[in-house]
């Protein structure tokens, strides 16, 4: 049932016919407000006047000089005769009644009745005639006012409508007008009353009336507006909904809507769903070109980072036979691939050769042009030599083949293990934290050459590095010191000193893993910038 409910309420047909019969209900409701108030209106001026002069006409025939003696019994000639022309005037004129009342000036509370003449066949009311003296309360506070107005003058008449009298009376006006003595004073007020049932049957009639011509109306219009409705704007709204639901299910381009209304709005609207059906085609095609192409290509850089991968150490240990150091490393790229790498070799028995770098750029560029001087530093360390001639060489082959003018910081060192003895060089690169056993992290800081690949026959300069048994020595990129939190603070040197410090005990991978955490930590979800590189060295006793 509630599904029914809620279907008739979106029906826009249903909508708008329902719109335009209340909309009619509505307009006949003040069409009857406005004819009733304004027939109410000119009913009761018209009757009020005529009335009057129907109730001064009256008056005409009581001698106000005589009211006093009437009231005291002396029921003359005089009297008898007025009482009946009243009686036939009140017959003839078809009033219900016509009383002549002396009111208490006190307060207007009470008044006495001196005339009183029924005619009851009016209107089948059911009126007992008053006998003169016959004293009464007055009806109500409004009639209180209308005869003191009337006794001080402040007006020629009053008149009372009672629409609603109670008591089994009908509906009635009563006109009051004063009856004057020979010296101008009001000596009693004499009063008509006259039925207005014909008003009461007037108002239904037209009542009626307007509403069956509101309600012929109505019907007739809601016809000519659903008939109208559905061929201009229904039907065609119709027509556009159901293209733009089979569309977003089928995503397939349909027949043109073309010229489905007259009305501009609508033929708007089916021109725009038109359109955005050949877009959307359209764009769709691209879009599975382009998904196409960036899934051939998210496969490519992942093959490439798993070439890259491989290329560098990722097997540990990386030397389970000796027992007399520990070297672990790690490579996290900011993007598919990388531009940081490190490496290391035995190049003997008692000499490791161990080196880290930083490409300029980021990307595939990056990627392959740190694979070249990864792959061109460890071919050359196997030939021998000091570091710094190990640089120099690598600066002249990179420098001969680079066309996109990159170039790379590194820093390579060759360990004599059993002396724990450094040379090194370092080109660009960051400087090393080393940790003294039972001491703490800390930076050895030192003169910088030039970077690799910036100009050939660069000379580099060696430096030694003195390790005793249980000092670690910990490489790394500016990827961990210039890893950012999301308010653009970098993590900083001082903060990885911190962190070294915080995991100086463990061993180098527990290390590494440990600085990881602390990076991703002050992170706190901000995207990677930079590659995240590290190698650490422990001299075991």
């Amino acid at each position: 049932m509630r599904e029914k409910i809620q279907k008739l309420r979106s029906d826009m047909a249903l909508s708008i016919t329902a719109s335009i019969v209340v909309l009619l209900a509505v307009f006949g409701i003040i069409v009857n407000t406005i004819g009733i108030a304004s027939f109410t209106s000119s009913f009761r001026e018209e009757n009020s006047t005529t009335t009057y002069h129907m109730a001064d006409t009256a008056a005409r025939l009581v001698n106000g000089d005589h009211i006093d003696e009437y009231l005291r019994g002396e029921e003359t000639e005089e009297y008898k005769r007025t009482k009946r022309m009243l009686d036939t005037y009140c017959t003839t004129m078809s009033v219900s009644l016509v009383y002549v009342i002396d009111v208490d000036r006190s307060d207007y509370g009470r008044f006495v009745s001196v005339f009183n003449s029924v005619d009851n066949s009016v209107d089948a009311s059911t009126y007992t005639e008053w006998e003169i003296g016959y004293k009464r309360d007055t009806t109500n506070s409004e009639y209180q006012q209308k005869y003191r107005e009337l006794y001080e003058k402040q007006s020629p008449y009053e008149t009372v409508y009672r629409l609603n009298p109670g008591k089994g009376a009908h509906p009635h006006i009563t006109t009051i007008v004063p009856i004057m003595d020979s010296t101008g004073e009001v000596a009693a007020l004499l009063c008509v009353q006259r039925p207005i049932s014909e008003l009461v049957n007037v108002i239904f009639t037209f009542v009626l009336r307007v509403s069956i011509a509101a309600l012929l109306l109505a019907v007739l219009a809601s016809r000519m507006t659903a008939h109208f409705s559905d061929k201009r704007v229904i039907s065609p709204v119709r027509k556009i909904s159901e293209e733009a639901t089979r569309f977003a299910r089928e995503n397939t381009k349909g027949e043109e809507l073309g010229e489905v209304s007259r009305f501009e709005e609508i033929l708007n609207l089916a021109r725009s769903i038109d359109k955005m059906e050949t877009d959307m085609v359209r764009y769709i095609e691209n879009l599975t070109t382009v998904t196409a192409e960036k899934e051939r290509i998210g496969t490519e850089l992942s093959f490439a980072r798993r070439i890259q991968n491989t290329s560098l150490p990722n097997s540990f240990p990386a030397f389970p036979e000796r027992t007399d150091f520990d070297i672990y490393g790690s490579m996290t790229p900011a993007k598919e691939v990388g531009g940081d790498f490190f490496g290391f070799a035995l190049v003997d028995d008692d000499h490791l050769a161990m080196w880290i770098g930083d490409v300029s750029g980021k990307g595939v560029p990056a990627a392959l042009f740190m694979m070249a001087t990864n792959i061109a530093i460890e071919n050359r360390v196997y030939v021998g030599g000091t570091p710094a001639e190990v640089i120099s060489f690598v600066n002249n082959k990179v420098y001969e083949h680079n066309s996109e003018e990159m170039f790379v910081t590194i820093w390579l060192g060759v360990l004599e293990i059993s002396t724990g003895r450094i040379v090194c060089v370092n080109a660009g690169h960051e400087d090393p934290a080393v940790y003294r056993k039972d001491g703490a992290f800390d930076l050895i800081k030192s003169k910088h050459n030039l970077v690799v690949g910036a100009m050939p026959d660069v000379t580099y300069t060696d430096l030694e590095i003195r390790l005793e048994k249980g000092d670690k020595i910990f490489l790394y990129t500016d990827g961990v010191t210039e890893a950012a939190d999301p308010e653009d603070r970098l993590f900083s040197t001082d903060r990885m000193i911190d962190a070294l410090n915080e995991h100086r005990e463990e061993t180098p991978q527990e290390i590494l893993e440990g600085i990881h955490r602390s990076v991703k930590a002050f992170a706190r979800g901000r995207t990677q910038y930079d590659d995240l590189t590290m190698l650490c060295l422990e001299l075991k006793g």
